[in-house]
């Protein structure tokens, strides 16, 4: 990728930023230069300081960025759904969507929350947590109004996830069942799921 001409600082970041984010999710953490960043991008590997302190730094924006938009984009596909069997659908049909479209950032916030140094892996862990505990609010509420029936609702939060999550390693935009249909077939096995029967 070459620089454009003058760019300005927060354009030539914005590709450093993209760039980074292709090359962690082709190549891995470990195996990202700096070196490489910068050439990605059109700069000197001086330069990329003036944009970005460490490789590590890097790494964490992006991940706390995916978790940030994680959260912001729930809270905005659950207004308006006050009834819990609404806001199940609803956080379904998102978590999907949100996956299937932003498949590099979540490859990256699962598999290289191992390479962030404690501090920075706390804090990802933290915005997680508050993800997982959205969706157990929902399965609480519809359990307190005997919509669902559910034995343990953090591991219920965690199988619908990992169900929902998974869409991530097999998701072919031109297979043969179209993105609206996978979204009926998933929300139908987690209302199935926490059902009464």
């Amino acid at each position: 990728m070459s620089r454009t001409a003058g760019s300005s600082g927060p354009k030539t970041l914005a590709a450093i930023r993209e760039a980074g984010l292709d090359l962690i999710y082709r190549h891995g953490y470990e195996a990202m230069s700096l070196r490489g960043l910068a050439a990605e991008v059109g700069l000197q590997p001086g330069s990329l300081y003036n944009h970005i302190k460490t490789k590590q730094e890097l790494l964490f924006v992006l991940i706390h960025d995916h978790m940030t938009a994680l959260h912001r984009e729930v809270e905005a596909a659950l207004a308006g759904h006050a009834d819990p069997r609404a806001q199940l659908k609803a956080f379904t049909a998102f978590h999907l969507t949100y996956h299937i479209e932003r498949k590099r950032e979540v490859f990256i916030g699962s598999s290289e929350i191992r390479s962030l140094e404690p501090e920075n892996r706390a804090t990802i862990v933290a915005l997680r947590r508050q993800y997982e505990d959205r969706l157990c609010a929902i399965l609480d509420a519809g359990a307190a109004q005997k919509l669902f029936d559910i034995k343990d609702v953090r591991v219920t939060a965690y199988a619908i996830l990992a169900m929902l999550t998974g869409i991530c390693t097999w998701y072919e935009p031109k297979g043969r069942i179209g993105r609206e249909a996978l979204i009926d077939i998933h929300t139908r096995l987690v209302l199935d799921g926490v059902g009464r029967g």
